[in-house]
């Protein structure tokens, strides 16, 4: 199925998606994620169950990030013409860094160009979002019985301070720096690879295939839960494709995948 996350009537809902003559609609309510502990208490506090709503454009409805999860765990260099790219090494195994939660930011939402930063790059990535608790995972496990779905991301990235700093948790860390969604979909085929395309200001400047991985998804799942466990609801960011390049104010960022709808972002300076 396909879902999204959205308000409606001051309450946090979660619709249906389903595809008409090539728009995006959401349909009717869909379960509340067991991980999405602050919609289950607002419901119960309100004593109302479910409630059905008019079918509506995906486009029209007032989106939130499609997940709560405990943490973002964040692929880094994992296209080897973005590692070149950047004149990084290639890595000998998955390179692993966290976004925190607060950096979401919903779609159509501000990214903020920090003050702190003169260099904000844009990163359009594929991203999964676990189904179960999950700890030490081994290659040629079934992706469906772990993998709820799949998500669109942009892992903003202040690159200058990613090289000042040495490690990149402020760097890829503000808030509004993780830009998700605009759905989760489990109705896509991860093995037989992924087109995801990056544009700023309606020109292309990144498109791959996630088939060009130097690390493929059972890999990244295996590494990371060899660390730590997995929650449901937590995101991975598999990593992004050549193509990146600085931001500007009045920018807008448009993510892609087929059956995944279209991420945007516009970028504003920072509000001080």
């Amino acid at each position: 199925m396909k879902y999204c996350r959205f308000l409606l009537d001051n309450q946090i809902r979660y619709g249906a998606v389903d595809d008409r003559d090539g728009e995006l609609w959401i349909t009717g309510p869909a379960p509340i994620p067991e991980d999405d502990l602050a919609c289950r208490l607002a419901r119960a506090q309100s004593g109302q169950g479910e409630s059905g709503f008019d079918p509506m454009p995906l486009s029209k409805a007032d989106l939130l990030p499609p997940v709560t999860p405990s943490k973002i765990v964040c692929v880094g260099r994992n296209y080897r013409d973005h590692v070149r790219e950047l004149g990084n090494e290639m890595p000998a195994e998955p390179l692993l860094f966290f976004k925190p939660p607060s950096s979401l930011l919903a779609p159509g939402g501000v990214v903020r160009l920090p003050g702190a930063s003169s260099r904000v790059d844009f990163e359009g990535e594929l991203a999964l979002v676990i189904g179960r608790r999950v700890r030490n995972l081994k290659p040629g496990m079934n992706l469906r019985d772990i993998i709820r779905g799949c998500t669109l991301a942009d892992d903003v990235s202040a690159r200058d301070l990613q090289k000042k700093d040495g490690q990149w948790t402020r760097a890829k860390g503000f808030d509004t720096f993780c830009p998700v969604g605009p759905i989760v979909s489990d109705e896509l085929d991860l093995e037989a690879g992924l087109n995801i395309e990056t544009s700023v200001n309606g020109e292309v400047r990144q498109h791959a295939s996630t088939l060009d991985f130097i690390f493929p998804i059972p890999t990244l799942l295996s590494a990371i839960t060899a660390a730590f466990t997995l929650e449901p609801g937590d995101l991975i960011l598999t990593g992004t494709p050549s193509g990146v390049g600085p931001l500007v104010p009045g920018d807008r960022v448009e993510v892609s995948i087929s059956g995944l709808g279209r991420l945007t972002h516009i970028v504003m300076p920072e509000i001080v």
